[in-house]
């Protein structure tokens, strides 16, 4: 299959990004070093280039029903400039995808999914899709810049009339930006690190990045590849869709449980009601290393008897604490947050922690 660019992969390529094929797309993992961009954003400001993100527009008189159908959390508690963090169950009581649910108006709304599953939901939502529902896939048509950080509200504030420091978290505008008419400015972004997600049309991505990358000069704005999206994102207990959610994974289990409200009829929601009811026997865990090593994917993880408890679904070293952390599933048991275990790392059985999350 050939690999897709997203608008601005000349410029990545100018700037010295590396290029990797990533969701189908080929995207930028680092322009420097990991370390270097992680640290960029957690004490500065970075803008990543995610436009390979997928955007699908749902409008009409059946809108909000379709969504609540389609979604685990309840989308009609939504005001106009919103935005929720959703999943899609399956029928067998895993996750289609997880996503975010914009209100931009009544009767509609703007769908964010991961760029892995854009033709998987695309497919998926449209099964329950009725006549008067509206569905646009716009993914091609959009640009998605997150420019975050601690600097990132003053990083962007001379480009827009809209004051950044009042849209409160999860709360969007559709205003101008940088001389662009109706571009979404969101104060959502998945680093813990605070900042903005701009929707910019395809047409005018270049003419914003210029403008964040010159008016974030004087803040040490830099460009940050995946890389740093993902040692960011892990250290904050975020889940990546295909390491530790999946067609196989409870939102239950995943620690979703604030996502998923039996308030309302969804997909699966009466067995995912009765799986609360009864408990899971496993969870999605938070861990820190107490012995030097770095847990990877699919490392697996031991009690102090060395049988099996769960395996790791994300891993890395991270550059804030110095140390090696990761997410994985463990057996209900050894959940709670002080629990020992141990990870399987190249043959050798190395001590963890089971921690609260964030875990910086």
């Amino acid at each position: 299959m050939e690999l897709k660019k997203i608008q601005l992969n000349h410029i990545h390529e100018q700037l010295g990004g590396k290029m990797v094929p990533f969701a189908g797309y080929l995207m930028p993992v680092r322009y420097s070093s990991d370390m270097e961009e992680h640290n960029t954003v957690r004490e500065g400001v970075g803008i990543f280039d995610v436009s390979h993100m997928g955007e699908f527009m749902v409008s009409g008189k059946g809108a909000l029903d379709l969504i609540q159908k389609v979604t685990s959390n309840d989308a009609s508690k939504l005001v106009n400039g919103q935005a929720q963090y959703s999943c899609l169950p399956n029928a067998s009581g895993g996750i289609v995808d997880d996503l975010l649910v914009y209100k931009l108006a009544d009767k509609h709304y703007m769908l964010v999914v991961n760029a892995s599953n854009i033709e998987k939901d695309w497919n998926w939502i449209n099964q329950y899709k009725s006549e008067d529902v509206d569905m646009q896939n716009i993914s091609d048509d959009l640009s998605l810049f997150a420019v975050q950080g601690p600097k990132a509200a003053e990083a962007l504030q001379s480009l827009t009339q809209t004051d950044l420091s009042s849209i409160k978290f999860y709360h969007f505008v559709t205003a101008e930006f940088a001389g662009i008419t109706d571009v979404i400015i969101s104060a959502t972004g998945y680093t813990g690190a605070g900042g903005f997600e701009l929707y910019v049309p395809n047409a005018f991505a270049e003419k914003a990045w210029n403008a964040i990358m010159e008016s974030g000069a004087a803040f040490g704005i830099k460009p940050i590849g995946l890389g740093a999206r993902d040692t960011l994102r892990m250290e904050m207990g975020y889940c990546l869709y295909g390491n530790d959610i999946d067609d196989n994974t409870s939102p239950l289990e995943a620690g979703l449980g604030w996502i998923t409200k039996f308030s309302k009829d969804f997909i699966n929601s009466e067995n995912l009601k009765a799986q609360k009811e009864a408990g899971v026997t496993r969870k999605l865990v938070g861990f820190k290393m107490v012995d030097r090593g770095i847990p990877r994917h699919d490392y697996r993880i031991l009690d102090s008897g060395d049988q099996e408890i769960g395996r790791v679904t994300s891993g890395t070293m991270s550059p804030t604490l110095g140390i090696g952390i990761g997410l994985g599933y463990v057996s209900t048991g050894f959940s709670a947050p002080g629990s020992e275990i141990f990870i399987e790392v190249r043959n050798r059985k190395l001590k963890a922690e089971v921690q609260k999350l964030p875990l910086i």
